[in-house]
């Protein structure tokens, strides 16, 4: 199938979106019928040939084509059906989306609809994402390694966790911490939040820091609301303290400042340099979901999408209401990403070459992150074949059937490693 629109052309099969070739049903994990393969196999062709009219803004087809996938595609249905269902959903806002198009053919602002979910329904997700596959696990368990490594022989340390949400990374932290052979450390976590999670993690935190006490070590846990800018990224406004050890954590949360100019990413790790850490764990989704063109852009988390949805179907039953949940959180991100432009698409996603070429730009360097045993016991307490880990220049990434889902990386101000 060829593609065209957008000033790309691109050549597809159903191998390249991670979805199996009808002649290898027996090999797939999830149990599908030869008809609910063959209506998946119809929407993903639908899917592209949509995507390729809405790209050209032939409305018109568009809605036609749309029509014809609402028949075969279904949050309830296998695997391919499912993903569809949720590209479909993308581009019906995408399609509404296209009334409210400026003169020089970009979104206005004012263009948005409301979530697919709400903030306590993201959040249950995540949590149940968090306990059915590994890979937030693996994004957690990698950065506190780094953390740990780098924290040997340290008496007292403070973490500035970047976005935080929730408090599910740090509690193997602390038992680990407070099992040292040197002895605990004294250990100051600052969040910078959204507002709507203060409450929550009030409470979470107080449990964190009651249950850090009885294993003999000192937590200190404090919050500063609000958008995260370079002047909220100050030693002043972080309060730190003379002698104490700097750790810049950030989980799923830098993409949300990649733009079109870059220039919001590069002012974040620069201020973030100033601070002078010791250490900057980065874990993100490893995707290339911010190229400039639309199709492209649409191409690509079909891809990565396919092969998530894949990996969800051999954990989950088809009529899991957890698994329901799970892909609802991830549809809220694809229709981010395909249908909306400018500050309203947040989900901007790169590869790890492209953070590599940020992180270098803004004054650091890669850490080699020694945990590749660690990572592989953890994804055996799964108990599914597919996930697969590979290293790339010090990164590490977990994936599904090869293709790359989830980064994690540690990194130095360049001359920190010079001295």
């Amino acid at each position: 199938m060829m593609i065209e629109g957008d000033g790309l052309e691109m050549s597809s099969s159903f191998e390249d979106f991670g979805v199996p070739d009808p002649e290898m049903v027996p090999s797939v994990q999830e149990e599908v019928s030869h008809g609910d393969l063959n209506q998946g196999l119809h929407s993903v062709h639908l899917l592209l040939a949509c995507a390729e009219a809405v790209g050209c803004k032939d409305t018109q087809l568009a809605d036609s084509i749309l029509n014809q996938i609402r028949v075969s595609a279904s949050p309830w249905g296998d695997s391919l059906q499912r993903v569809s269902y949720c590209f479909a959903t993308g581009l019906k806002s995408r399609l509404s989306l296209l009334h409210n198009v400026n003169a020089n053919g970009t979104f206005t602002n004012g263009a948005k609809e409301k979530p697919l979910i709400t903030r306590e329904e993201k959040s249950e997700a995540f949590q149940l994402l968090y306990q059915t596959t590994p890979y937030i696990a693996f994004g957690f368990m990698a950065a506190n390694e780094a953390i740990c490594q780098a924290a040997k022989g340290k008496d007292s340390f403070h973490i500035m966790d970047i976005g935080m949400e929730n408090t599910l990374q740090w509690p193997s932290l602390i038992r680990t911490l407070a099992s040292r052979p040197e002895g605990p450390p004294n250990l100051r976590i600052t969040g910078l939040i959204s507002e709507h999670y203060l409450s929550e993690l009030e409470v979470s935190m107080k449990i964190l820091v009651d249950d850090a006490s009885t294993l003999g070590l000192t937590l200190e846990f404090n919050m500063i609301s609000g958008p995260v800018t370079p002047s909220v990224l100050t030693k002043e406004n972080l309060n730190l303290r003379e002698g104490e050890t700097l750790f810049v954590n950030s989980i799923m949360h830098l993409h949300e400042f990649v733009k079109e100019s870059r220039g919001s990413l590069k002012a974040i790790l620069r201020a973030i340099k100033k601070l002078r850490p010791t250490v900057l764990t980065v874990v993100e989704q490893d995707a290339n979901h911010n190229g400039p063109f639309f199709l492209g852009r649409f191409l690509e988390s079909l891809h990565d999408y396919s092969a998530i949805f894949n990996s969800l179907g051999a954990s989950l039953p088809r009529n899991s209401a957890q698994r329901m949940k799970i892909e609802f959180l991830f549809a809220d991100e694809v229709r981010n990403i395909v249908a909306f432009e400018g500050t309203n698409r947040v989900e901007r996603h790169e590869r790890i070459d492209q953070w590599r070429r940020q992180l270098g730009r803004a004054g650091f360097q890669v850490m080699g992150m020694k945990c590749m045993s660690q990572a592989k016991m953890l994804i055996s307490v799964y108990g599914c074949d597919g996930y697969t880990l590979s290293s790339e220049k010090g990164c590490l990434l977990l994936g599904w059937k090869g293709r790359p889902i989830i980064l994690a990386s540690a990194w130095q101000v360049h001359n920190v490693l010079s001295t």
